[in-house]
This record gives structure tokens, C-alpha cells and sequence, in this order.
């Protein structure tokens, strides 16, 4: 399977075009003269056409973006963040390119965050709050801590303060952090259905307060053990967004080391993630709804996607991985020789296949063609396609198998 987004990272765009230019100069030699300069005008016409699209849309993005960091309107925001959206839709259906996607979306809604933060400070300060009593830092989790971003998100944010404001510090965030998350719901962020915001207080804190957490966390002194576990789970993917970036990586980088020195829970996950169920079925085929409104079709997300990301997070961490992206996670452990290079490339084609079809089952809820963005028949695709998400599955069973006899989990 190609890995044409992989070969750019991996060289210039010139050795790239060097190359490209190789094979057509390959593909020319069997033409007539007439034959070839009908192809090269047809390719000529196609490039001019596609240079003159991306450079109407970079050119809006960059007019969108600037307007953002001038804008004082929440309406102005949603309205800006609906246009960047379907700018990254029409570019998506064109290239179909995952890195792309993730890059530009988390790069705009990073943007956006931080300028909501700033403008609830300000809100607060004109309702007679003051302005924030400490230094403190948006960071985020979840498909944004890993930076992909796609069309479809949610909040998936904590707030951690700095020490020393005792009670006023503690109710002043309270009320900062109810209003960033309206305010962002405002936005388009929609609001987390498992409710990771810092509006709930589990999502915020001082800095002592937070290590307090998650040092009980990790200790096992809280009751809900799954909670407990989904929470580190969620954590591992911090990544500072706005605010006091000092501060964010303090957090960050205890979260990192907690994982690292307590070792039960790091299996705990472990656990979790290699027994998470594929769609996969008899003879490795695909498993699928028997009956029901999804019959005929798998969860894409939590029997093919979320294993993946998970398993790899887990590996990770193992192998003290500083990196929360996916893809960049299997190129270090690749780099170390945690993985061989056919397995961190199998690994990638599976993040991309996977990403590509839950971005597109996306664009169907966009436009109103499905109700939702996680369900996919498997048999309505052609069979080149089916076959890559059988092999990405086949992939990531190697990869829970190689993790289970890791971690010697019985």
C-alpha cells in the first residue's frame, strides 16, 4: 500500500518531484509525439487548475485566521470556525489527505481555544471578577492532545492554575472554566458527553492540587478503578493548547512520569487495550451487526480505529515516548527499534485507512446522509478498499498480541 504523505516526510518536495517526474518521463518513452503532448498539456492543465484551488483556499484561511485574532464577537468565532471547517471538507474530498486534515484543524482550533480563553477573562474582569488571581494553561486530550483533529469534535480540556491562591483562586476558576466551556460550545466545540471539562471539577485544579489527583490515581485510592483507569487513559494524550506554557508542561511531564514509575497501572492499561475487540471475525473476516439498524456494518471507531490508537499509546508509554501524535509515536518506536520498519509501516497504513474512511463517514453526517459517523458496511466498499481495512485490522491483532506477550498478561 503507498505511502505518499510518508515519502514526503521522509525527503524534500523536490526529491519528490524529481521522482515523479522520473515515472512520467518513464511512461512517455512508450508514446508518440502527439500522444505525449496531449499528456503533458492534460497534466499541465490538472496541476495549474490544482495550484489555483489551493491557493484560493490557503489564501481564505489565511484571511479567516487573521480575523480571529482581531474579532472580540463570540458569533464572529462560529462563524469563522464553520467556514474553516468547510474548507478542510472540500479539500478532504479532493487529495484525501489524513495529515493534511489533522494539521490544518487542530492548527485553526487551537487558534480559536486560546482566543476564547483570552475573551473570558476579559467577560469576567467586566462582570467584576478581576482578572485571573494566578498564571494558568488550557491543555487538551483526546484526538486533540494527539493533534488529529478532524471535522467533528468535542471538548476534551482541563485547566490547571498555579499554587498559592487558596479558596478565591479555586472559585475563580470555577466560574472561568463554566464559562469557557459555554463559551466554546458557543464556538462549535461541542460539549464532551463523558464530560471531560474543566467545568467538571475532576478536569481542574492547581498544580498541587492536580498531582494530590493523580498520585491517589495511580495509588488506587479512589473506588471507581475503571473511572480511575479511563482517566490516566485520557491524560496520556495532555497537550498544552493556551495559556502559561511552563506551567502545561509541568503537568504534562508529572503525568509522564507517573505512568512511567507506577507500573500496575501502565499494565492495567495494557490490559485494556490488547483485550479491546476488532472486527474480525471466523477466518479473519469481518465481523458485523447480525441484526438491528447496523446490520451488515461494525463500529469503525471502537472495533478498528480506537484499538489502534490505544494499543500504540500504550506502547509508548512503555518505551518512555514523549510524543502524543500517533503517527509520530510509531516512527520513535520505529527509531528505537520498539518496532520493525514493515510493522511501524503497516502500522501507518492502518492510521491512515482508518482515519480516511471515519473522516468520510463524517462528511456523510455533515451532509446529512447518515445519522451517524461511526458505522461501516464493509461490503459496499470496492474490494481493493475492504481488503486495506481487513489488513489494518490483521495489523493491529499483531499488535495486541505483541503487547499482551509484553506485559505477560495472562
Amino acid at each position: 500500500m503507498p505511502r505518499p504523505a510518508e515519502h514526503i516526510a521522509d525527503g524534500s518536495h523536490e526529491s519528490v518531484a524529481d521522482g515523479l517526474m522520473e515515472k512520467i518521463r518513464g511512461y512517455l518513452a512508450f508514446l508518440e509525439r502527439e500522444e505525449s503532448a496531449r499528456l503533458l498539456t492534460a497534466l499541465k492543465e490538472e496541476i495549474e487548475a490544482e495550484i489555483s484551488v489551493a491557493e484560493g483556499s490557503l489564501a481564505r484561511e489565511l484571511s479567516l485566521t487573521q480575523a480571529i485574532r482581531e474579532t472580540s464577537r463570540f458569533d464572529a468565532l462560529a462563524a469563522m470556525h464553520l467556514e474553516l471547517n468547510e474548507l478542510e471538507m472540500d479539500r478532504f474530498l479532493r487529495v484525501q489527505s489524513v495529515p493534511a486534515l489533522h494539521s490544518n484543524c487542530t492548527e485553526y482550533r487551537d487558534l480559536l481555544a486560546g482566543k476564547v480563553l483570552g475573551m473570558v477573562e476579559q467577560e469576567l474582569a467586566e462582570r467584576g471578577s478581576g482578572p485571573a488571581p494566578l498564571p494558568y494553561a488550557l491543555v487538551s486530550m483526546g484526538s486533540d492532545g494527539r493533534e488529529e483533529q478532524t471535522l467533528i469534535t468535542d471538548q476534551d480540556y482541563l485547566i490547571v492554575y498555579g499554587d498559592g491562591g487558596g479558596e478565591g483562586a479555586d472559585a475563580y476558576f470555577k466560574e472561568f472554566s463554566e464559562l469557557l466551556v459555554e463559551r466554546l460550545a458557543e464556538i462549535g466545540f461541542k460539549k464532551c458527553t463523558g464530560d471531560i471539562m474543566p467545568s467538571n471539577p475532576t478536569w481542574r485544579g492547581s498544580l498541587s492540587q492536580w498531582r494530590k489527583k493523580l498520585l491517589a490515581i495511580v495509588r488506587y485510592e479512589y473506588a471507581d478503578y475503571a473511572k480511575n483507569l479511563m482517566d490516566l487513559i485520557v491524560l496520556s494524550d495532555a497537550r498544552y493548547v493556551a495559556g502559561d506554557a511552563v506551567l502545561a508542561q509541568s503537568l504534562i511531564e508529572h503525568i509522564r512520569g507517573l505512568e512511567q514509575d507506577y507500573f500496575q497501572v501502565l499494565w492495567g492499561m495494557a490490559k485494556a487495550a490488547t483485550e479491546m475487540k476488532l472486527a474480525l471475525g471466523f477466518l479473519k473476516r469481518f465481523w458485523t451487526e447480525g441484526s438491528g439498524d447496523h446490520k451488515g456494518e461494525f463500529n469503525l471507531k471502537l472495533l478498528a480505529w480506537a484499538p489502534l490508537v490505544m494499543n500504540v499509546r500504550i506502547l509508548s508509554i512503555n518505551h518512555g515516548i514523549p510524543a502524543t501524535n500517533t503517527i509520530r509515536r510509531i516512527e520513535l518506536l520505529e527509531k528505537e527499534r520498539s518496532l520493525s520498519a514493515a510493522t511501524a509501516g503497516g502500522l501507518k497504513d492502518a492510521y491512515h485507512v482508518l482515519t480516511k474512511h471515519r473522516i468520510l463517514l463524517q462528511i456523510k453526517v455533515i451532509k446529512g446522509i447518515n445519522r451517524d459517523s461511526y458505522y461501516l458496511n464493509p461490503y459496499r466498499l470496492p474490494a481493493d478498499e475492504r481488503e486495506q481495512i481487513r489488513q489494518a485490522l490483521l495489523q493491529i491483532e499483531d499488535l495486541q498480541k505483541m503487547i499482551h506477550t509484553n506485559f505477560s498478561i495472562m
